[in-house]
């Protein structure tokens, strides 16, 4: 999650106040940091430009020529009254997707209008078009090839009131240790789309709740920090049913980690039908509640 620097100072100011020289946790002052951590997320990865909610579509191209337009009659199905009825067509080849736009339809890369646009092969990082409030980019996932629609002025974003969450508990901050896997090991991923497919794991985070040991295996995905995909009782009632997301910051010298389920989220699953979200691996669905972090939205 990409925060911009004023809020980074900020939440860095917060974290370092909300420890006392005891090493305790103050409690007023770790809510802040929670809280403004939380208020960052709802911005940019929620209600940002490219956060979840405003979310129009996701639309899968078969091998050949994809129409796309607001008619009925079109391959890829845009939103009425936001483009022509026939504005143009998307190309897929053997793993290249090219854009076609119709005469008189008005495509932009940046500030340039385009009419015919590679807009993916593999290696390149895809273009974001833009049609008046309608903003679109080519994703592929295991060999499958999509367009992802976004609607800037979208009432999902407009109307958007929070996300419920349960109190910020510093208990909940959780001390544990990195277990290293001695060997490279990967481990595989379920999307909800069915596809698996294998992530670096470069080992698991170990700690206890109220006295039982638990495990979760981390992910590497290039990042400072280490990505966790987990279930728990929550799922179905309170929380997502297909998990939470969190992130947790790699070991010290010595292998201590902190786990802070306060931090854990939805992911984008729950927020739109128009995600490929991973699924916890089964060794990361604990056999505990975690009351913490952020409840269930909506119906998806």
């Amino acid at each position: 999650m990409k925060i911009n620097l004023a809020v980074t100072v900020i939440v860095v100011l917060i974290w370092s106040c909300s420890t006392k020289k005891d090493g305790h946790l103050d409690p007023a002052e770790y809510k802040k940091e929670i809280d403004a951590w939380h208020a960052q997320r709802v911005e940019v990865d929620l209600k940002g430009d490219h956060g979840w909610l405003n979310l129009a579509g996701l639309f899968w191209l078969k091998e050949g020529f994809n129409t796309f337009g607001s008619d009925s009659s079109n391959d890829l199905i845009f939103p009425m009254n936001r483009i022509a009825a026939n504005a143009g067509t998307f190309v897929l080849q053997q793993g290249k997707v090219t854009l076609q736009a119709e005469p008189g339809v008005k495509v932009k890369q940046d500030t340039v209008d385009v009419s015919e646009l590679l807009v993916f092969e593999s290696g390149m990082r895809p273009p974001i078009l833009l049609h008046g409030a309608l903003e679109w980019t080519v994703i592929e996932r295991n060999g499958k090839y999509g367009v992802r629609l976004r609607d800037l002025e979208s009432e999902a974003v407009t109307h958007f009131t929070g996300v419920d969450r349960f109190p910020v508990d510093p208990s909940w901050r959780i001390e544990g240790h990195f277990e290293k896997y001695e060997d490279s090991r990967s481990i595989e991923v379920t999307n909800v789309l069915g596809q698996t497919y294998t992530q670096p794991c470069p080992g698991s985070l170990v700690f206890e709740i109220e006295g039982k040991e638990f495990r979760l295996d981390a992910i590497d995905e290039g990042s400072d920090d280490y990505f966790i995909i987990f279930g728990d009782r929550t799922n179905e009632r309170e929380t997502y049913p297909s998990g939470r997301y969190m992130y947790v910051s790699p070991p010290d010298e010595q292998g201590n980690v902190v786990i802070d389920f306060n931090k854990s989220y939805n992911p984008p699953c729950a927020f739109t039908e128009f995600a490929t979200c991973p699924l916890p691996p089964k060794q990361n669905v604990l056999d505990v509640a975690i009351l913490a972090g952020e409840k269930n939205y909506g119906d998806h």
